[in-house]
């Protein structure tokens, strides 16, 4: 970033937005100023009119004066001003090193304060990132400071960054401070300072004590560390990299590349009763955008007042003497280009009148600048340079700044490109003075945030993975190339070489240019074929060369749609938790993309957050994938975010997910003992469907279906199908686990006086036996000791006539129920179904057409025969220890996470 001379240039001159007889007045607003040795602030004695709490040391400022930065409103004792070390929000920007962008949605329920302004967030107004934890109002995300997470190597570029990750505010009010063990949080104001990578808490000014490394804490086993994922990110947002649906940011509008820039108002006296409000742009793209900020000022205002007012107002931490105020003539704001840029001729109106109070703050023209110019590599830090600030006239060209950095590091023999602004690479002979006036005059906003830096020249090779999926099924390699080239290359004259991997109904392309790659990308999201939607994904690429000795990385699949609104809850807790790169979301392509990622990572676990159904799926289509992943065989654990939840309550993951903390279920996960369980295979051979069951709308049984819980014929089934189609026939209510059990109860009632006589229509063989069904309405197949949500259909009397069911013992628990009143027994516990038989291969022969369901997928079968067996090797799931439930039940996980690691856990 430049950093203007704090030389005084003079008188200002040019316009002024006061009177020319006011300007040599002084203003009877103006206040003493404090600026004692703090990181950019500009505090001012304030009378105190309501309780007030120090943003410091986050306790009570009692008496009726404190200490206000005019320009990010931090409020401290006088005591603790020569000890505030948090940064002011305008200096941010030019403490980082390696600007990384945020990804803004929409903010969660819980209360937080903004980190920009540090006021309370309220309203639907307030956004928050989600890859980390800023949370800011609309109209201060513009001047947010990019320091996001950096959770992966971009392209070519080398990065430290296993240190810590600081983040002020916004977490629990019982917090310790790592350095002191006093408490550091605070609910009332924002205060105190969290690593987002390994959670540990300290007090501003104690956290630059501690070692910079950082080991992930706890959660280091489980986290993809960001030194081994990269990816070529130019010409694409956080959005696709880190795969965030576009539904996610549905209540931002127009998304956040247009957030407004309004409404600040600064300076303004309560001993004045006149005052003015001016509105002011920062550049020609804020007039075209007609984005501007108010600026609320006493009439009687001296010229250099006003400059500065209109600098906090843009969190510009530079002098007024460097800048001025231009007053925009009438015909310049309603040119027609404006007009056209904000899509409406409404615009004329609304600056006719107000055309006078319209400025533009510009930036005067100096003979030289500062600059400073960021390490692109690793090798100024072990040098302890973070930068190096160069002097810059009107002939300082790109190859002589090289040069003067090359000298002042005695690195002459190296080979360096070019230096880059936001990310465009600068010519050798270009000017840099110009350079820096062009950005200046477009936004001064857009000024303070660049960021010059100077890397090393590598002839890298850009390779741009892209997942295509909804392709069809089961092409050979040059059906999928000349695919490809018809729906996606048609256009495309750019010879370009991709190279592409088939998957399972999908294939990754390989693209070495970046702007054949985005042109893919997009395409393919506005592509149809065979009736499907395509779908692109941006995939990372995993260095397992990199990955630290003892690491299991999580594989973490959210199903948003389950559980309501929490299984978006836990998407964006498990993104802050982990790398964003290692949770995945299954409306975003399914299982395949997140599996694809992990091929080559040799031992990984999956966490999968959803329902029964949800956990089949992911079951299914690893089943698909084994043999291509180097971990074939991955422990899988499950948030419950269904209706029944019966593989999570037989794996002791709870009945359903009621607001645990996020934390501490990753913790339980890195604890959880590994079992194996059966899976089976079901085979259907029907018969030609009987004409009366035709047109019936009802749905087309497959052929083929695997099941993990249970399989269910007659009214079981029946009650599952009659769900089904009331859920498709409005899906908006089924978003709660209580209404949807609601419905199971009211189709059950329904059923009371139906009576099918099931065992007549039904010939049962186990394991070649022929067994003779008693008087039955229903019978299911029992592969866990769970079913109907959590009822244990089998019972647990002793019987010498059985074996005690187990998970793995690769049998099936045959059962039946009477009907309704019976099911309604079991659910109850007040009853166990009828036990029939044990066996590893059942047949089943259909006289008629019976519902069946399948793990609570329904259908109506033909008459034919079904046959179940054994389905290749058992999985491996996570079961949950004892000893983590018991953890949950204390409550004592919710604050873990603010708590600090055991000493050997920091050693890493």
């Amino acid at each position: 970033m430049a950093d203007g001379a704090r030389g005084k240039q003079g008188s200002p001159g040019g316009s002024s937005p006061l009177p020319s007889r006011r300007r040599a007045l002084q203003s009877p607003g103006s206040r003493t100023t404090h600026r004692p040795g703090t990181p950019g602030h500009s505090f001012r004695r304030t009378t105190l009119t309501k309780p007030t709490f120090c943003h410091h040391c986050g306790d009570f400022v009692w008496g009726l004066v404190g200490f206000l930065c005019e320009v990010c409103n931090f409020m401290s004792h006088e005591k603790c001003l020569k000890h505030v070390k948090s940064v002011c929000s305008c200096m941010g920007p030019s403490l980082v090193r390696v600007p990384v962008a945020h990804c803004f949605g929409p903010a969660g329920p819980k209360r937080r304060f903004c980190c920009v302004c540090r006021k309370s967030l309220e309203g639907g107004s307030a956004l928050r990132c989600e890859v980390c934890e800023l949370h800011v109002h609309a109209s201060c995300a513009p001047f947010s400071c990019s320091d996001c997470r950096l959770c992966h190597q971009d392209g070519s570029q080398d990065y430290e960054m296993h240190q810590h990750h600081w983040r002020e505010g916004n977490m629990s009010s019982g917090a310790r401070c790592e350095v002191c063990r006093r408490t550091c949080g605070s609910s009332e104001v924002l205060a105190g300072m969290r690593c987002e990578w390994c959670g540990i808490t300290a007090h501003a000014s104690c956290y630059v004590i501690l070692p910079s490394d950082c080991g992930f804490g706890r959660l280091r086993n489980m986290i993809l560390p960001p030194s081994c994922v990269r990816i070529c990110s130019r010409n694409f947002s956080k959005m696709h990299l880190f795969r965030i649906s576009e539904n996610s940011q549905s209540d931002l509008g127009n998304g956040s590349s247009r957030l407004p820039l309004f409404s600040l108002k600064l300076c303004s006296s309560p001993l004045l009763s006149g005052k003015q409000t001016l509105r002011v742009f920062d550049g020609d793209d804020a007039v075209k955008r007609n984005q501007f900020r108010l600026v609320s000022i006493p009439r009687i205002t001296k010229n250099e007042e006003v400059v500065e007012a209109a600098l906090r107002a843009f969190y510009i931490p530079d002098e007024p003497q460097d800048y001025e105020l231009q007053v925009y003539s009438q015909q310049s704001l309603l040119s027609d280009d404006i007009i056209n840029r904000n899509g409406a001729p409404d615009n004329k109106a609304a600056f006719k009148d107000c055309a006078p109070e319209a400025w533009v703050l510009r930036a005067r023209p100096r003979e030289a600048e500062v600059l400073k110019i960021y390490a692109g590599w690793l090798k100024w830090v072990s040098l302890g340079v973070a930068y190096i600030s160069i002097s810059i006239s009107k002939g300082s060209t790109v190859d002589a700044v090289i040069k003067e950095i090359l000298t002042q590091l005695v690195l002459t023999g190296a080979c360096f490109s070019s230096l880059a602004v936001q990310r465009q690479i600068l010519t050798g002979q270009e000017l840099l003075l110009e350079k820096l006036q062009e950005i200046k005059k477009v936004s001064l906003r857009q000024m303070n945030q660049t960021r010059f830096y100077i890397v090393e020249r590598k002839n890298s090779v850009v390779q741009v993975h892209l997942l295509l999926g909804a392709l069809p099924a089961q092409l050979s390699q040059e059906e999928y190339a000349d695919l490809l080239q018809e729906h996606l290359a048609a256009k495309s004259e750019s010879g370009h070489p991709c190279e592409f991997r088939i998957l399972q109904r999908a294939v990754v392309v390989q693209i070495s240019c970046f702007s054949e790659a985005e042109r893919i990308y997009m395409l393919a999201k506005d592509t149809t074929v065979g009736g499907k939607q395509l779908y692109s994904l941006v995939i990372p690429e995993i260095m397992r060369k990199n990955l630290p000795q003892g690491c299991c990385p999580l594989l973490v699949f959210v199903n948003p749609k389950s559980g309501g609104l929490k299984g978006r809850e836990i998407l964006y807790s498990f993104r802050k938790l982990l790398n964003p790169h290692q949770v995945f979301e299954l409306s975003s392509g399914g299982p395949l993309p997140g599996l694809h990622t992990f091929r080559d990572i040799p031992y990984f676990r999956i966490l999968v957050c959803g329902g029964d159904g949800t956990m089949g799926w992911v079951l299914g289509v690893l089943e698909e994938v084994r043999h291509k992943l180097a971990c074939s065989e991955p422990a899988i654990g499950i948030v419950p975010l269904g209706t029944g939840n019966d593989l999570a309550r037989v794996l002791r993951w709870g009945a359903g997910y009621s607001g645990e903390d996020p934390y501490g279920i990753l913790v339980a996960v890195d604890e959880a003992e590994e079992v194996e369980m059966d899976r089976w295979t079901i085979l259907l051979d029907a018969q030609e469907a009987v004409e009366d069951d035709k047109g019936n709308g009802v749905l087309e049984p497959p052929k083929i279906v695997q099941m993990n819980n249970y399989c269910g014929l007659g009214i079981d089934a029946e009650l599952s199908l009659d769900f089904h189609h009331a859920r498709e026939e409005e899906p908006g209510k089924f978003n709660s686990r209580f209404h949807n059990k609601g419905v199971y109860v009211k189709v059950g009632l329904q059923k009371l006086s139906h009576t099918r006589n099931l065992y007549k229509d039904v010939k049962l063989q186990v394991d070649k036996q022929e067994v003779e069904l008693p008087s039955i309405d229903g019978l299911i197949f029992l592969n866990i000791p769970s079913w109907g949500s959590g009822a244990d259909l089998w019972g647990s009397d002793s019987d010498s006539r059985f074996e005690k069911p187990r998970i793995d013992d690769g049998m099936l628990e045959v059962v039946g129920v009477t009907g309704v009143v019976h099911m309604g027994q079991v659910q109850s516990g007040l009853r166990s179904g009828i036990r029939i038989a044990q066996g590893s291969y059942i047949r089943i022969t259909l006289t008629k057409s019976i519902p069946v369901q399948v793990d609570g997928e329904p259908w109506i079968q033909a008459p034919g025969h079904i046959i179940i067996s054994a389905a290749g090797p058992k999985v491996r799931l996570l079961r949950k220890t004892k000893q983590s439930k018991q953890k949950k039940q204390s409550g004592s996980l919710k604050e873990s996470r603010t708590e600090s690691p055991a000493p050997s856990e920091r050693e890493h």
